[in-house]
C-alpha cells in the first residue's frame, strides 16, 4: 500500500488521524558490505532491541550466518577481513537517540556462521573455554580496528587501551582467527587514534589527555620515532589526519583555522611542506574514501545540498561518482563497499525525501540493479522536500538550517515546529531525511531545524561560540530564528511550539522560560534540566569530563542555575510535555522528574510520558509509537489543527 493512503488527499490531516507507523519502524538494515569475491552481503539489522549481523549469499539470497549478541547490544561495525571471514565490533545502548558505547571487543565469524570467537577485549577473561591453545590475552582493555590489512588474509592491526581514565594506546597486529596479538608501536599521547599508509604501517597517531587539547604525532615508518606535528595548545587548531596518496609522498589532513571552515591540507612527508587543496565557504570536509575503505579519493560538503570534490576530478573514482550522481539526481550517493577487483560495487543512493536505497553497480557492464531498500513503507513522493535557510543572529552571525513545510501547504502563515538538536557541540543538522520532521511535516506542521553556534559542521570558531552559553546565546540563535521564520510570513506567531530531544530538550524548556510569549507549547524529550547536576554526573566519568564541562558548560553553580529551567518555571506559562526513559545514563529520568515536580509547583501545565525500561531516548517500537501519538495529540490541542486559522 502506498504511503499517501495514509492520509487526507485535500487537506492536512487532524493531528489523531495521522498514523506514525511508517515513521516508527525501523530501517531494513543500517549497513551493508559485499565481501571480497563478490559471493556475499554481510549487513547489520534490527533483531528485537539489538543489532545483529546476517550474512546473505548473493546468488540465491539464502542467509549462512546469523550474529547476535544480548538485548541492548549492537554490532556496531563490521569488515570483511577476508574472503569469507568477518569481523565486528560491538557497542551497547540505552535507547534509540544514544550513540551506543563501545564495548572495545572485537568479533570474528566465518561467512557460514563458523569459527565464532571473541578475539579481544574485556570479556575473554569469561570466555575462557574458547581461548585457543592460550592465545587470547585475559586483559582488561578495549581495542578497536585500525587497518584490515586486506593483502593479509590472516591479520589485522588494532588499537589497544587499557581500561582505565586516560590510557595510552598500543598498535597491535592480531590474528582474526586466534586472537593471538603481537605489538607494534605504542602511542605517544593519551586516548590516541591511528592512520596507516598504503602498506599498512603506523605513521599518525592523534589523541589528548586530561586536558583534552589535541596532539597530532608522525612517524617516517616502523622503528621509527614519534614527531609532534601539531600541538593545539601551541597553534589554536586541531589537525586530523585523513589518508595518504597512493605512492604515500603526500599526507593528507584536515586542518581547522581561526574563522571560517576546515580545509583540507597536502603534507609533502619528506619535506613538511604545506599546499591547501579543498575548502568551501560555508561547511567543513568530510572524507570520501573509495568503495567505502581505501585510500582518500575527496570530501563531502554537507550544505544546502549534499556536493562532492574529488582529489582528482579527472580520476576514474570522480568519473564514477559524477555519472551515479546524474543517474539519481537529487540524490547523496554511498558506495558502501566493494570486491576485491572492483566490479561490483554497492551503492546507497539517499536524500531528503528517502532514507535510502542500495543498488549494487556493475563496473564492467555500467549498470546499477536494486538490491533493497532501507524503509519500503516511505513513498518518496508523499515526503515533504527540505530548504536550506540562511539566517543572521542577533549579532550578526549567520546560521544556517533547513524548513520543511508541509507538502499540500497552500501559502504561509502555517503552525511551526522549532526543533533544536541535541549534543550539543559538534552535532548538526544536514540535509537528509529525519523521521521527526517528515512526521509532522506529514500531520501538517511547517518545520525549522536551524544550527545554533556551538553545531558542529562550520568551522571551529563557530563551534567555539556556543562553549559556555547554554542558555544564552546559543539559545538567543533559536529565538531569532523563531522571529525570522514569523517576518518571512512563514509562521502563525500564535501557534509556534518548541520541540526537542537531549539538549534539545533542555532548549525547549529555556525557549519556554525565557520567551513565554513566543511559544503555545513546549516539548522536551529524554532533556537536560538542572545545569549544576549535570555537571557532577559528568564528573563521575573521568578527569577528562570534568575538564569538559568546565570549558564548555561552565563551572560556576550559581550561573548555572540561573539557566536551568527546572529553577525557572515560574517564568513558564505555556502547556509543557515530558517524555524521559527509566535507565537513561545520559540525561537521567531524574531531571524530568524534577522538571515536572518545578511545574507543577509553579501551576503550569505538564503531562508526561515515562517509560521505566527504556534509556535515552525510546526503542521499543510500541513505546516510539505511543509517544508520538502522544506528541501529535499535545500538538493538536495546543496549536489546533493544521491548516485551519487556530485553535
Amino acid at each position: 500500500m502506498l504511503l499517501g493512503t495514509l492520509f487526507m488527499a485535500v487537506s492536512p490531516a487532524v493531528p489523531a488521524q495521522v498514523d506514525v507507523s511508517p515513521f516508527v519502524e525501523r530501517d531494513s538494515f543500517n549497513d551493508i558490505k559485499i565481501s571480497p569475491t563478490g559471493e556475499y552481503f554481510a549487513m547489520t539489522v534490527w533483531l528485537e532491541d539489538q543489532t545483529g549481523l546476517v550474512v546473505m549469499r548473493r546468488s540465491d539470497g539464502e542467509l549462512t550466518a546469523t550474529f547476535r549478541f544480548r538485548g541492548g547490544t549492537h554490532v556496531d561495525d563490521f569488515w570483511w577481513v577476508n574472503d569469507d571471514r568477518v569481523l565486528m565490533s560491538i557497542s551497547e545502548s540505552f535507547g534509540s537517540r544514544d550513540d551506543p558505547l563501545p564495548t572495545g571487543e572485537l568479533f570474528a565469524m566465518n561467512a557460514d556462521g563458523g569459527r565464532r570467537e571473541l578475539l579481544v577485549g574485556w570479556r575473554v577473561a569469561s570466555n575462557s573455554a574458547s581461548n585457543i591453545r592460550g592465545a587470547k590475552r585475559a586483559e582488561n582493555v578495549a581495542a578497536f580496528l585500525i587497518d584490515p590489512m586486506l593483502e593479509d588474509e590472516r591479520h589485522v592491526l588494532i588499537a589497544v587501551q587499557p581500561l582505565a581514565a586516560d590510557p595510552h594506546t598500543r598498535v597491535e597486529r592480531m590474528d582474526v582467527y586466534s586472537g593471538r596479538r603481537v605489538q607494534v608501536t605504542r602511542a605517544p599521547v593519551q586516548r590516541a587514534r591511528f592512520l596507516t599508509d598504503s602498506r599498512g604501517e603506523v605513521r599518525f597517531a592523534v589523541g589528548a589527555g586530561s586536558n583534552n587539547v589535541s596532539q597530532l604525532y608522525y612517524r617516517e615508518g616502523a622503528g621509527s620515532e614519534w614527531t609532534l606535528v601539531n600541538d593545539e595548545l601551541a597553534t589554536g587548531r586541531i589537525e586530523t589526519p585523513l589518508g595518504f596518496s597512493e605512492d604515500d609522498a603526500l599526507a593528507y589532513l584536515q586542518v581547522e583555522h581561526p574563522q571560517g571552515p576546515d580545509s583540507v591540507v597536502a603534507m609533502d612527508v619528506a619535506t613538511g611542506e604545506r599546499r591547501e587543496l579543498m575548502r568551501d565557504e560555508v561547511v567543513d570536509p568530510w572524507p570520501i574514501y573509495r568503495d567505502g575503505g581505501g585510500p582518500l579519493i575527496g570530501v563531502r560538503y554537507l550544505g544546502g545540498e549534499v556536493r562532492t570534490s574529488f582529489l582528482d576530478e579527472k580520476s576514474e573514482d570522480a568519473r564514477l561518482y559524477r555519472s551515479l550522481e546524474a543517474a539519481f539526481p537529487g540524490h547523496a550517493i554511498d558506495i558502501a563497499s566493494a570486491t576485491a577487483d572492483g566490479n561490483l560495487k554497492l551503492v546507497l543512493a539517499r536524500s531528503d525525501v528517502e532514507p535510502g536505497s542500495i543498488y549494487l553497480y556493475d563496473n564492467v557492464a555500467k549498470k546499477a540493479d536494486f538490491v533493497l531498500a532501507r524503509r519500503e513503507q516511505i513513498d518518496p513522493a508523499n515526503m515533504a522536500p527540505m530548504r536550506p535557510v540562511t539566517i543572521q543572529a542577533r549579532d550578526g552571525l549567520a546560521l544556517h538550517g533547513f524548513l520543511t513545510v508541509p507538502k499540500r501547504a497552500d501559502g504561509g502563515n502555517l503552525p511551526l515546529v522549532v526543533m533544536p538538536h541535541g549534543g550539543p557541540f559538534g552535532v548538526f543538522d544536514g540535509w537528509g531525511f529525519n523521521s521527526d520532521t517528515q512526521l509532522l511535516a506529514h500531520a501538517g506542521y511547517a518545520v525549522l531545524r536551524v544550527n545554533f553556534r556551538g553545531s558542529g559542521n562550520y568551522g571551529r570558531s563557530f563551534r567555539f561560540a556556543g562553549a559556555r552559553q547554554w542558555g544564552r546565546s546559543m539559545q538567543d540563535d533559536l529565538t531569532d530564528a523563531t522571529h525570522w521564520a514569523i517576518s518571512e510570513g512563514i509562521a502563525d506567531p500564535g501557534r509556534i511550539c518548541i520541540y526537542g530531544a537531549s539538549y534539545g530538550g533542555y532548549a525547549a524548556l529555556m525557549g519556554a522560560a525565557r520567551e513565554p510569549d513566543l511559544y503555545r507549547c513546549a516539548v522536551g524529550y529524554v532533556g537536560v534540566y538542572d545545569l549544576p547536576r549535570m555537571v557532577r554526573e559528568n564528573a563521575q566519568m573521568g578527569r577528562w569530563a570534568t575538564t569538559w564541562s568546565r570549558e564548555w558548560v561552565g563551572d560556576d553553580t550559581e550561573a548555572l542555575a540561573a539557566v536551568s529551567p527546572d529553577r525557572l518555571a515560574e517564568h513558564i506559562r505555556i502547556p509543557v510535555f515530558l517524555a524521559a526513559g527509566g535507565e537513561d545514563q545520559v540525561a537521567p529520568i531524574a531531571h524530568s522528574e524534577s522538571m515536572e515536580r518545578a511545574l507543577k509547583q509553579a501551576g503550569v501545565p505538564v503531562e508526561t510520558l515515562y517509560y521505566r525500561t527504556e534509556g535515552h531516548g525510546f526503542h521499543a517500537v510500541e513505546n516510539r509509537r505511543g509517544f508520538y501519538d502522544q506528541l501529535l495529540d499535545f500538538l493538536g490541542r495546543h496549536l489546533g489543527e493544521p491548516g485551519l486559522a487556530g485553535p
